[in-house]
């Protein structure tokens, strides 16, 4: 059985793990860390991770970026990995999960559906045979409360085409600022922000001719859950490292 921690078990996000970890018999949580603490748990909640004296295997953390430098140093200390899933780190958090990395196991992905990992790679291959003669874009739809344009998805999505182009190509987020035809060598970005859309991804190749799509649709907010449960499972007894959902889904 692993044991886990819930950082930020009260979140929305901490809820539906809960609730996963649930019906799951390899899986328990044996504690969560919430500076609410009045939902009621069918596991002790803690409003100070540093309160928290309860042994455990892995942190499933789905909090806010102000909690996660209490959070490293807390893993750090004790050895315990973590499934880090906060959103909006500053470079100087990132520069200090890659530090923490060095001395305990922890996962950080742009993204923890399962599906668009794998779309990540497909991606990838695609871009290797149709780059040179395909113009590429990318659009994101989210809900209209989202703030950020474009999204992290999206920009990962980027991220990966551009490491198999070795970082060539410019990223082009507006073009109302300039009237001139796209060059060859750069990604352009839309972004959809509207209602309740959870998350939908297109990678578009348009060629001569042809259009050829990869899309990804989240439905809710669960499947970044199972990713994050499935990341648990992989990441519990892990050496000290820096891992991310494709060692997780073996590519």
């Amino acid at each position: 059985m692993i044991k886990i921690i819930m950082h930020g078990c009260n979140g929305k996000m901490g809820q539906v793990i809960s609730e996963i970890v649930r019906n799951d018999e390899e899986l328990t949580i044996v504690a969560g860390i919430d500076p609410y603490t009045m939902r009621e748990n069918e596991y002790p909640v803690f409003n100070d991770i540093n309160k928290c004296d309860i042994i455990a295997d892995v942190i499933i953390d789905f909090a806010t970026a102000t909690a996660v430098d209490k959070l490293l140093a807390y893993a750090k200390e004790r050895k315990i990995p973590v499934v880090l899933c906060t959103t909006g780190l500053s470079e100087e958090q990132l520069k200090t999960v890659e530090e923490t990395s060095k001395e305990v196991a922890i996962l950080k992905s742009a993204n923890m559906s399962v599906g668009v990992n794998l779309l990540f790679k497909l991606v990838q291959e695609a871009t290797k045979m149709l780059a040179k003669d395909y113009d590429i874009e990318i659009i994101d739809r989210h809900h209209n409360q989202k703030v950020d344009a474009p999204s992290g998805t999206a920009l990962a999505f980027a991220d990966k085409i551009n490491e198999v182009l070795d970082n060539e190509y410019e990223y082009v987020y507006d073009r109302s600022a300039e009237r001139k035809k796209r060059s060859k060598k750069e990604i352009g970005f839309s972004a959809v922000r509207g209602g309740s859309i959870v998350g939908d991804h297109d990678i578009i190749f348009a060629g001569l001719d042809e259009v050829i799509e990869f899309h990804h649709s989240a439905y809710s907010k669960a499947v970044f859950a199972k990713g994050a449960v499935t990341a648990a499972k992989f990441l519990a007894g892990k050496p000290a490292g820096r891992y991310d959902m494709s060692d997780v889904i073996k590519f």
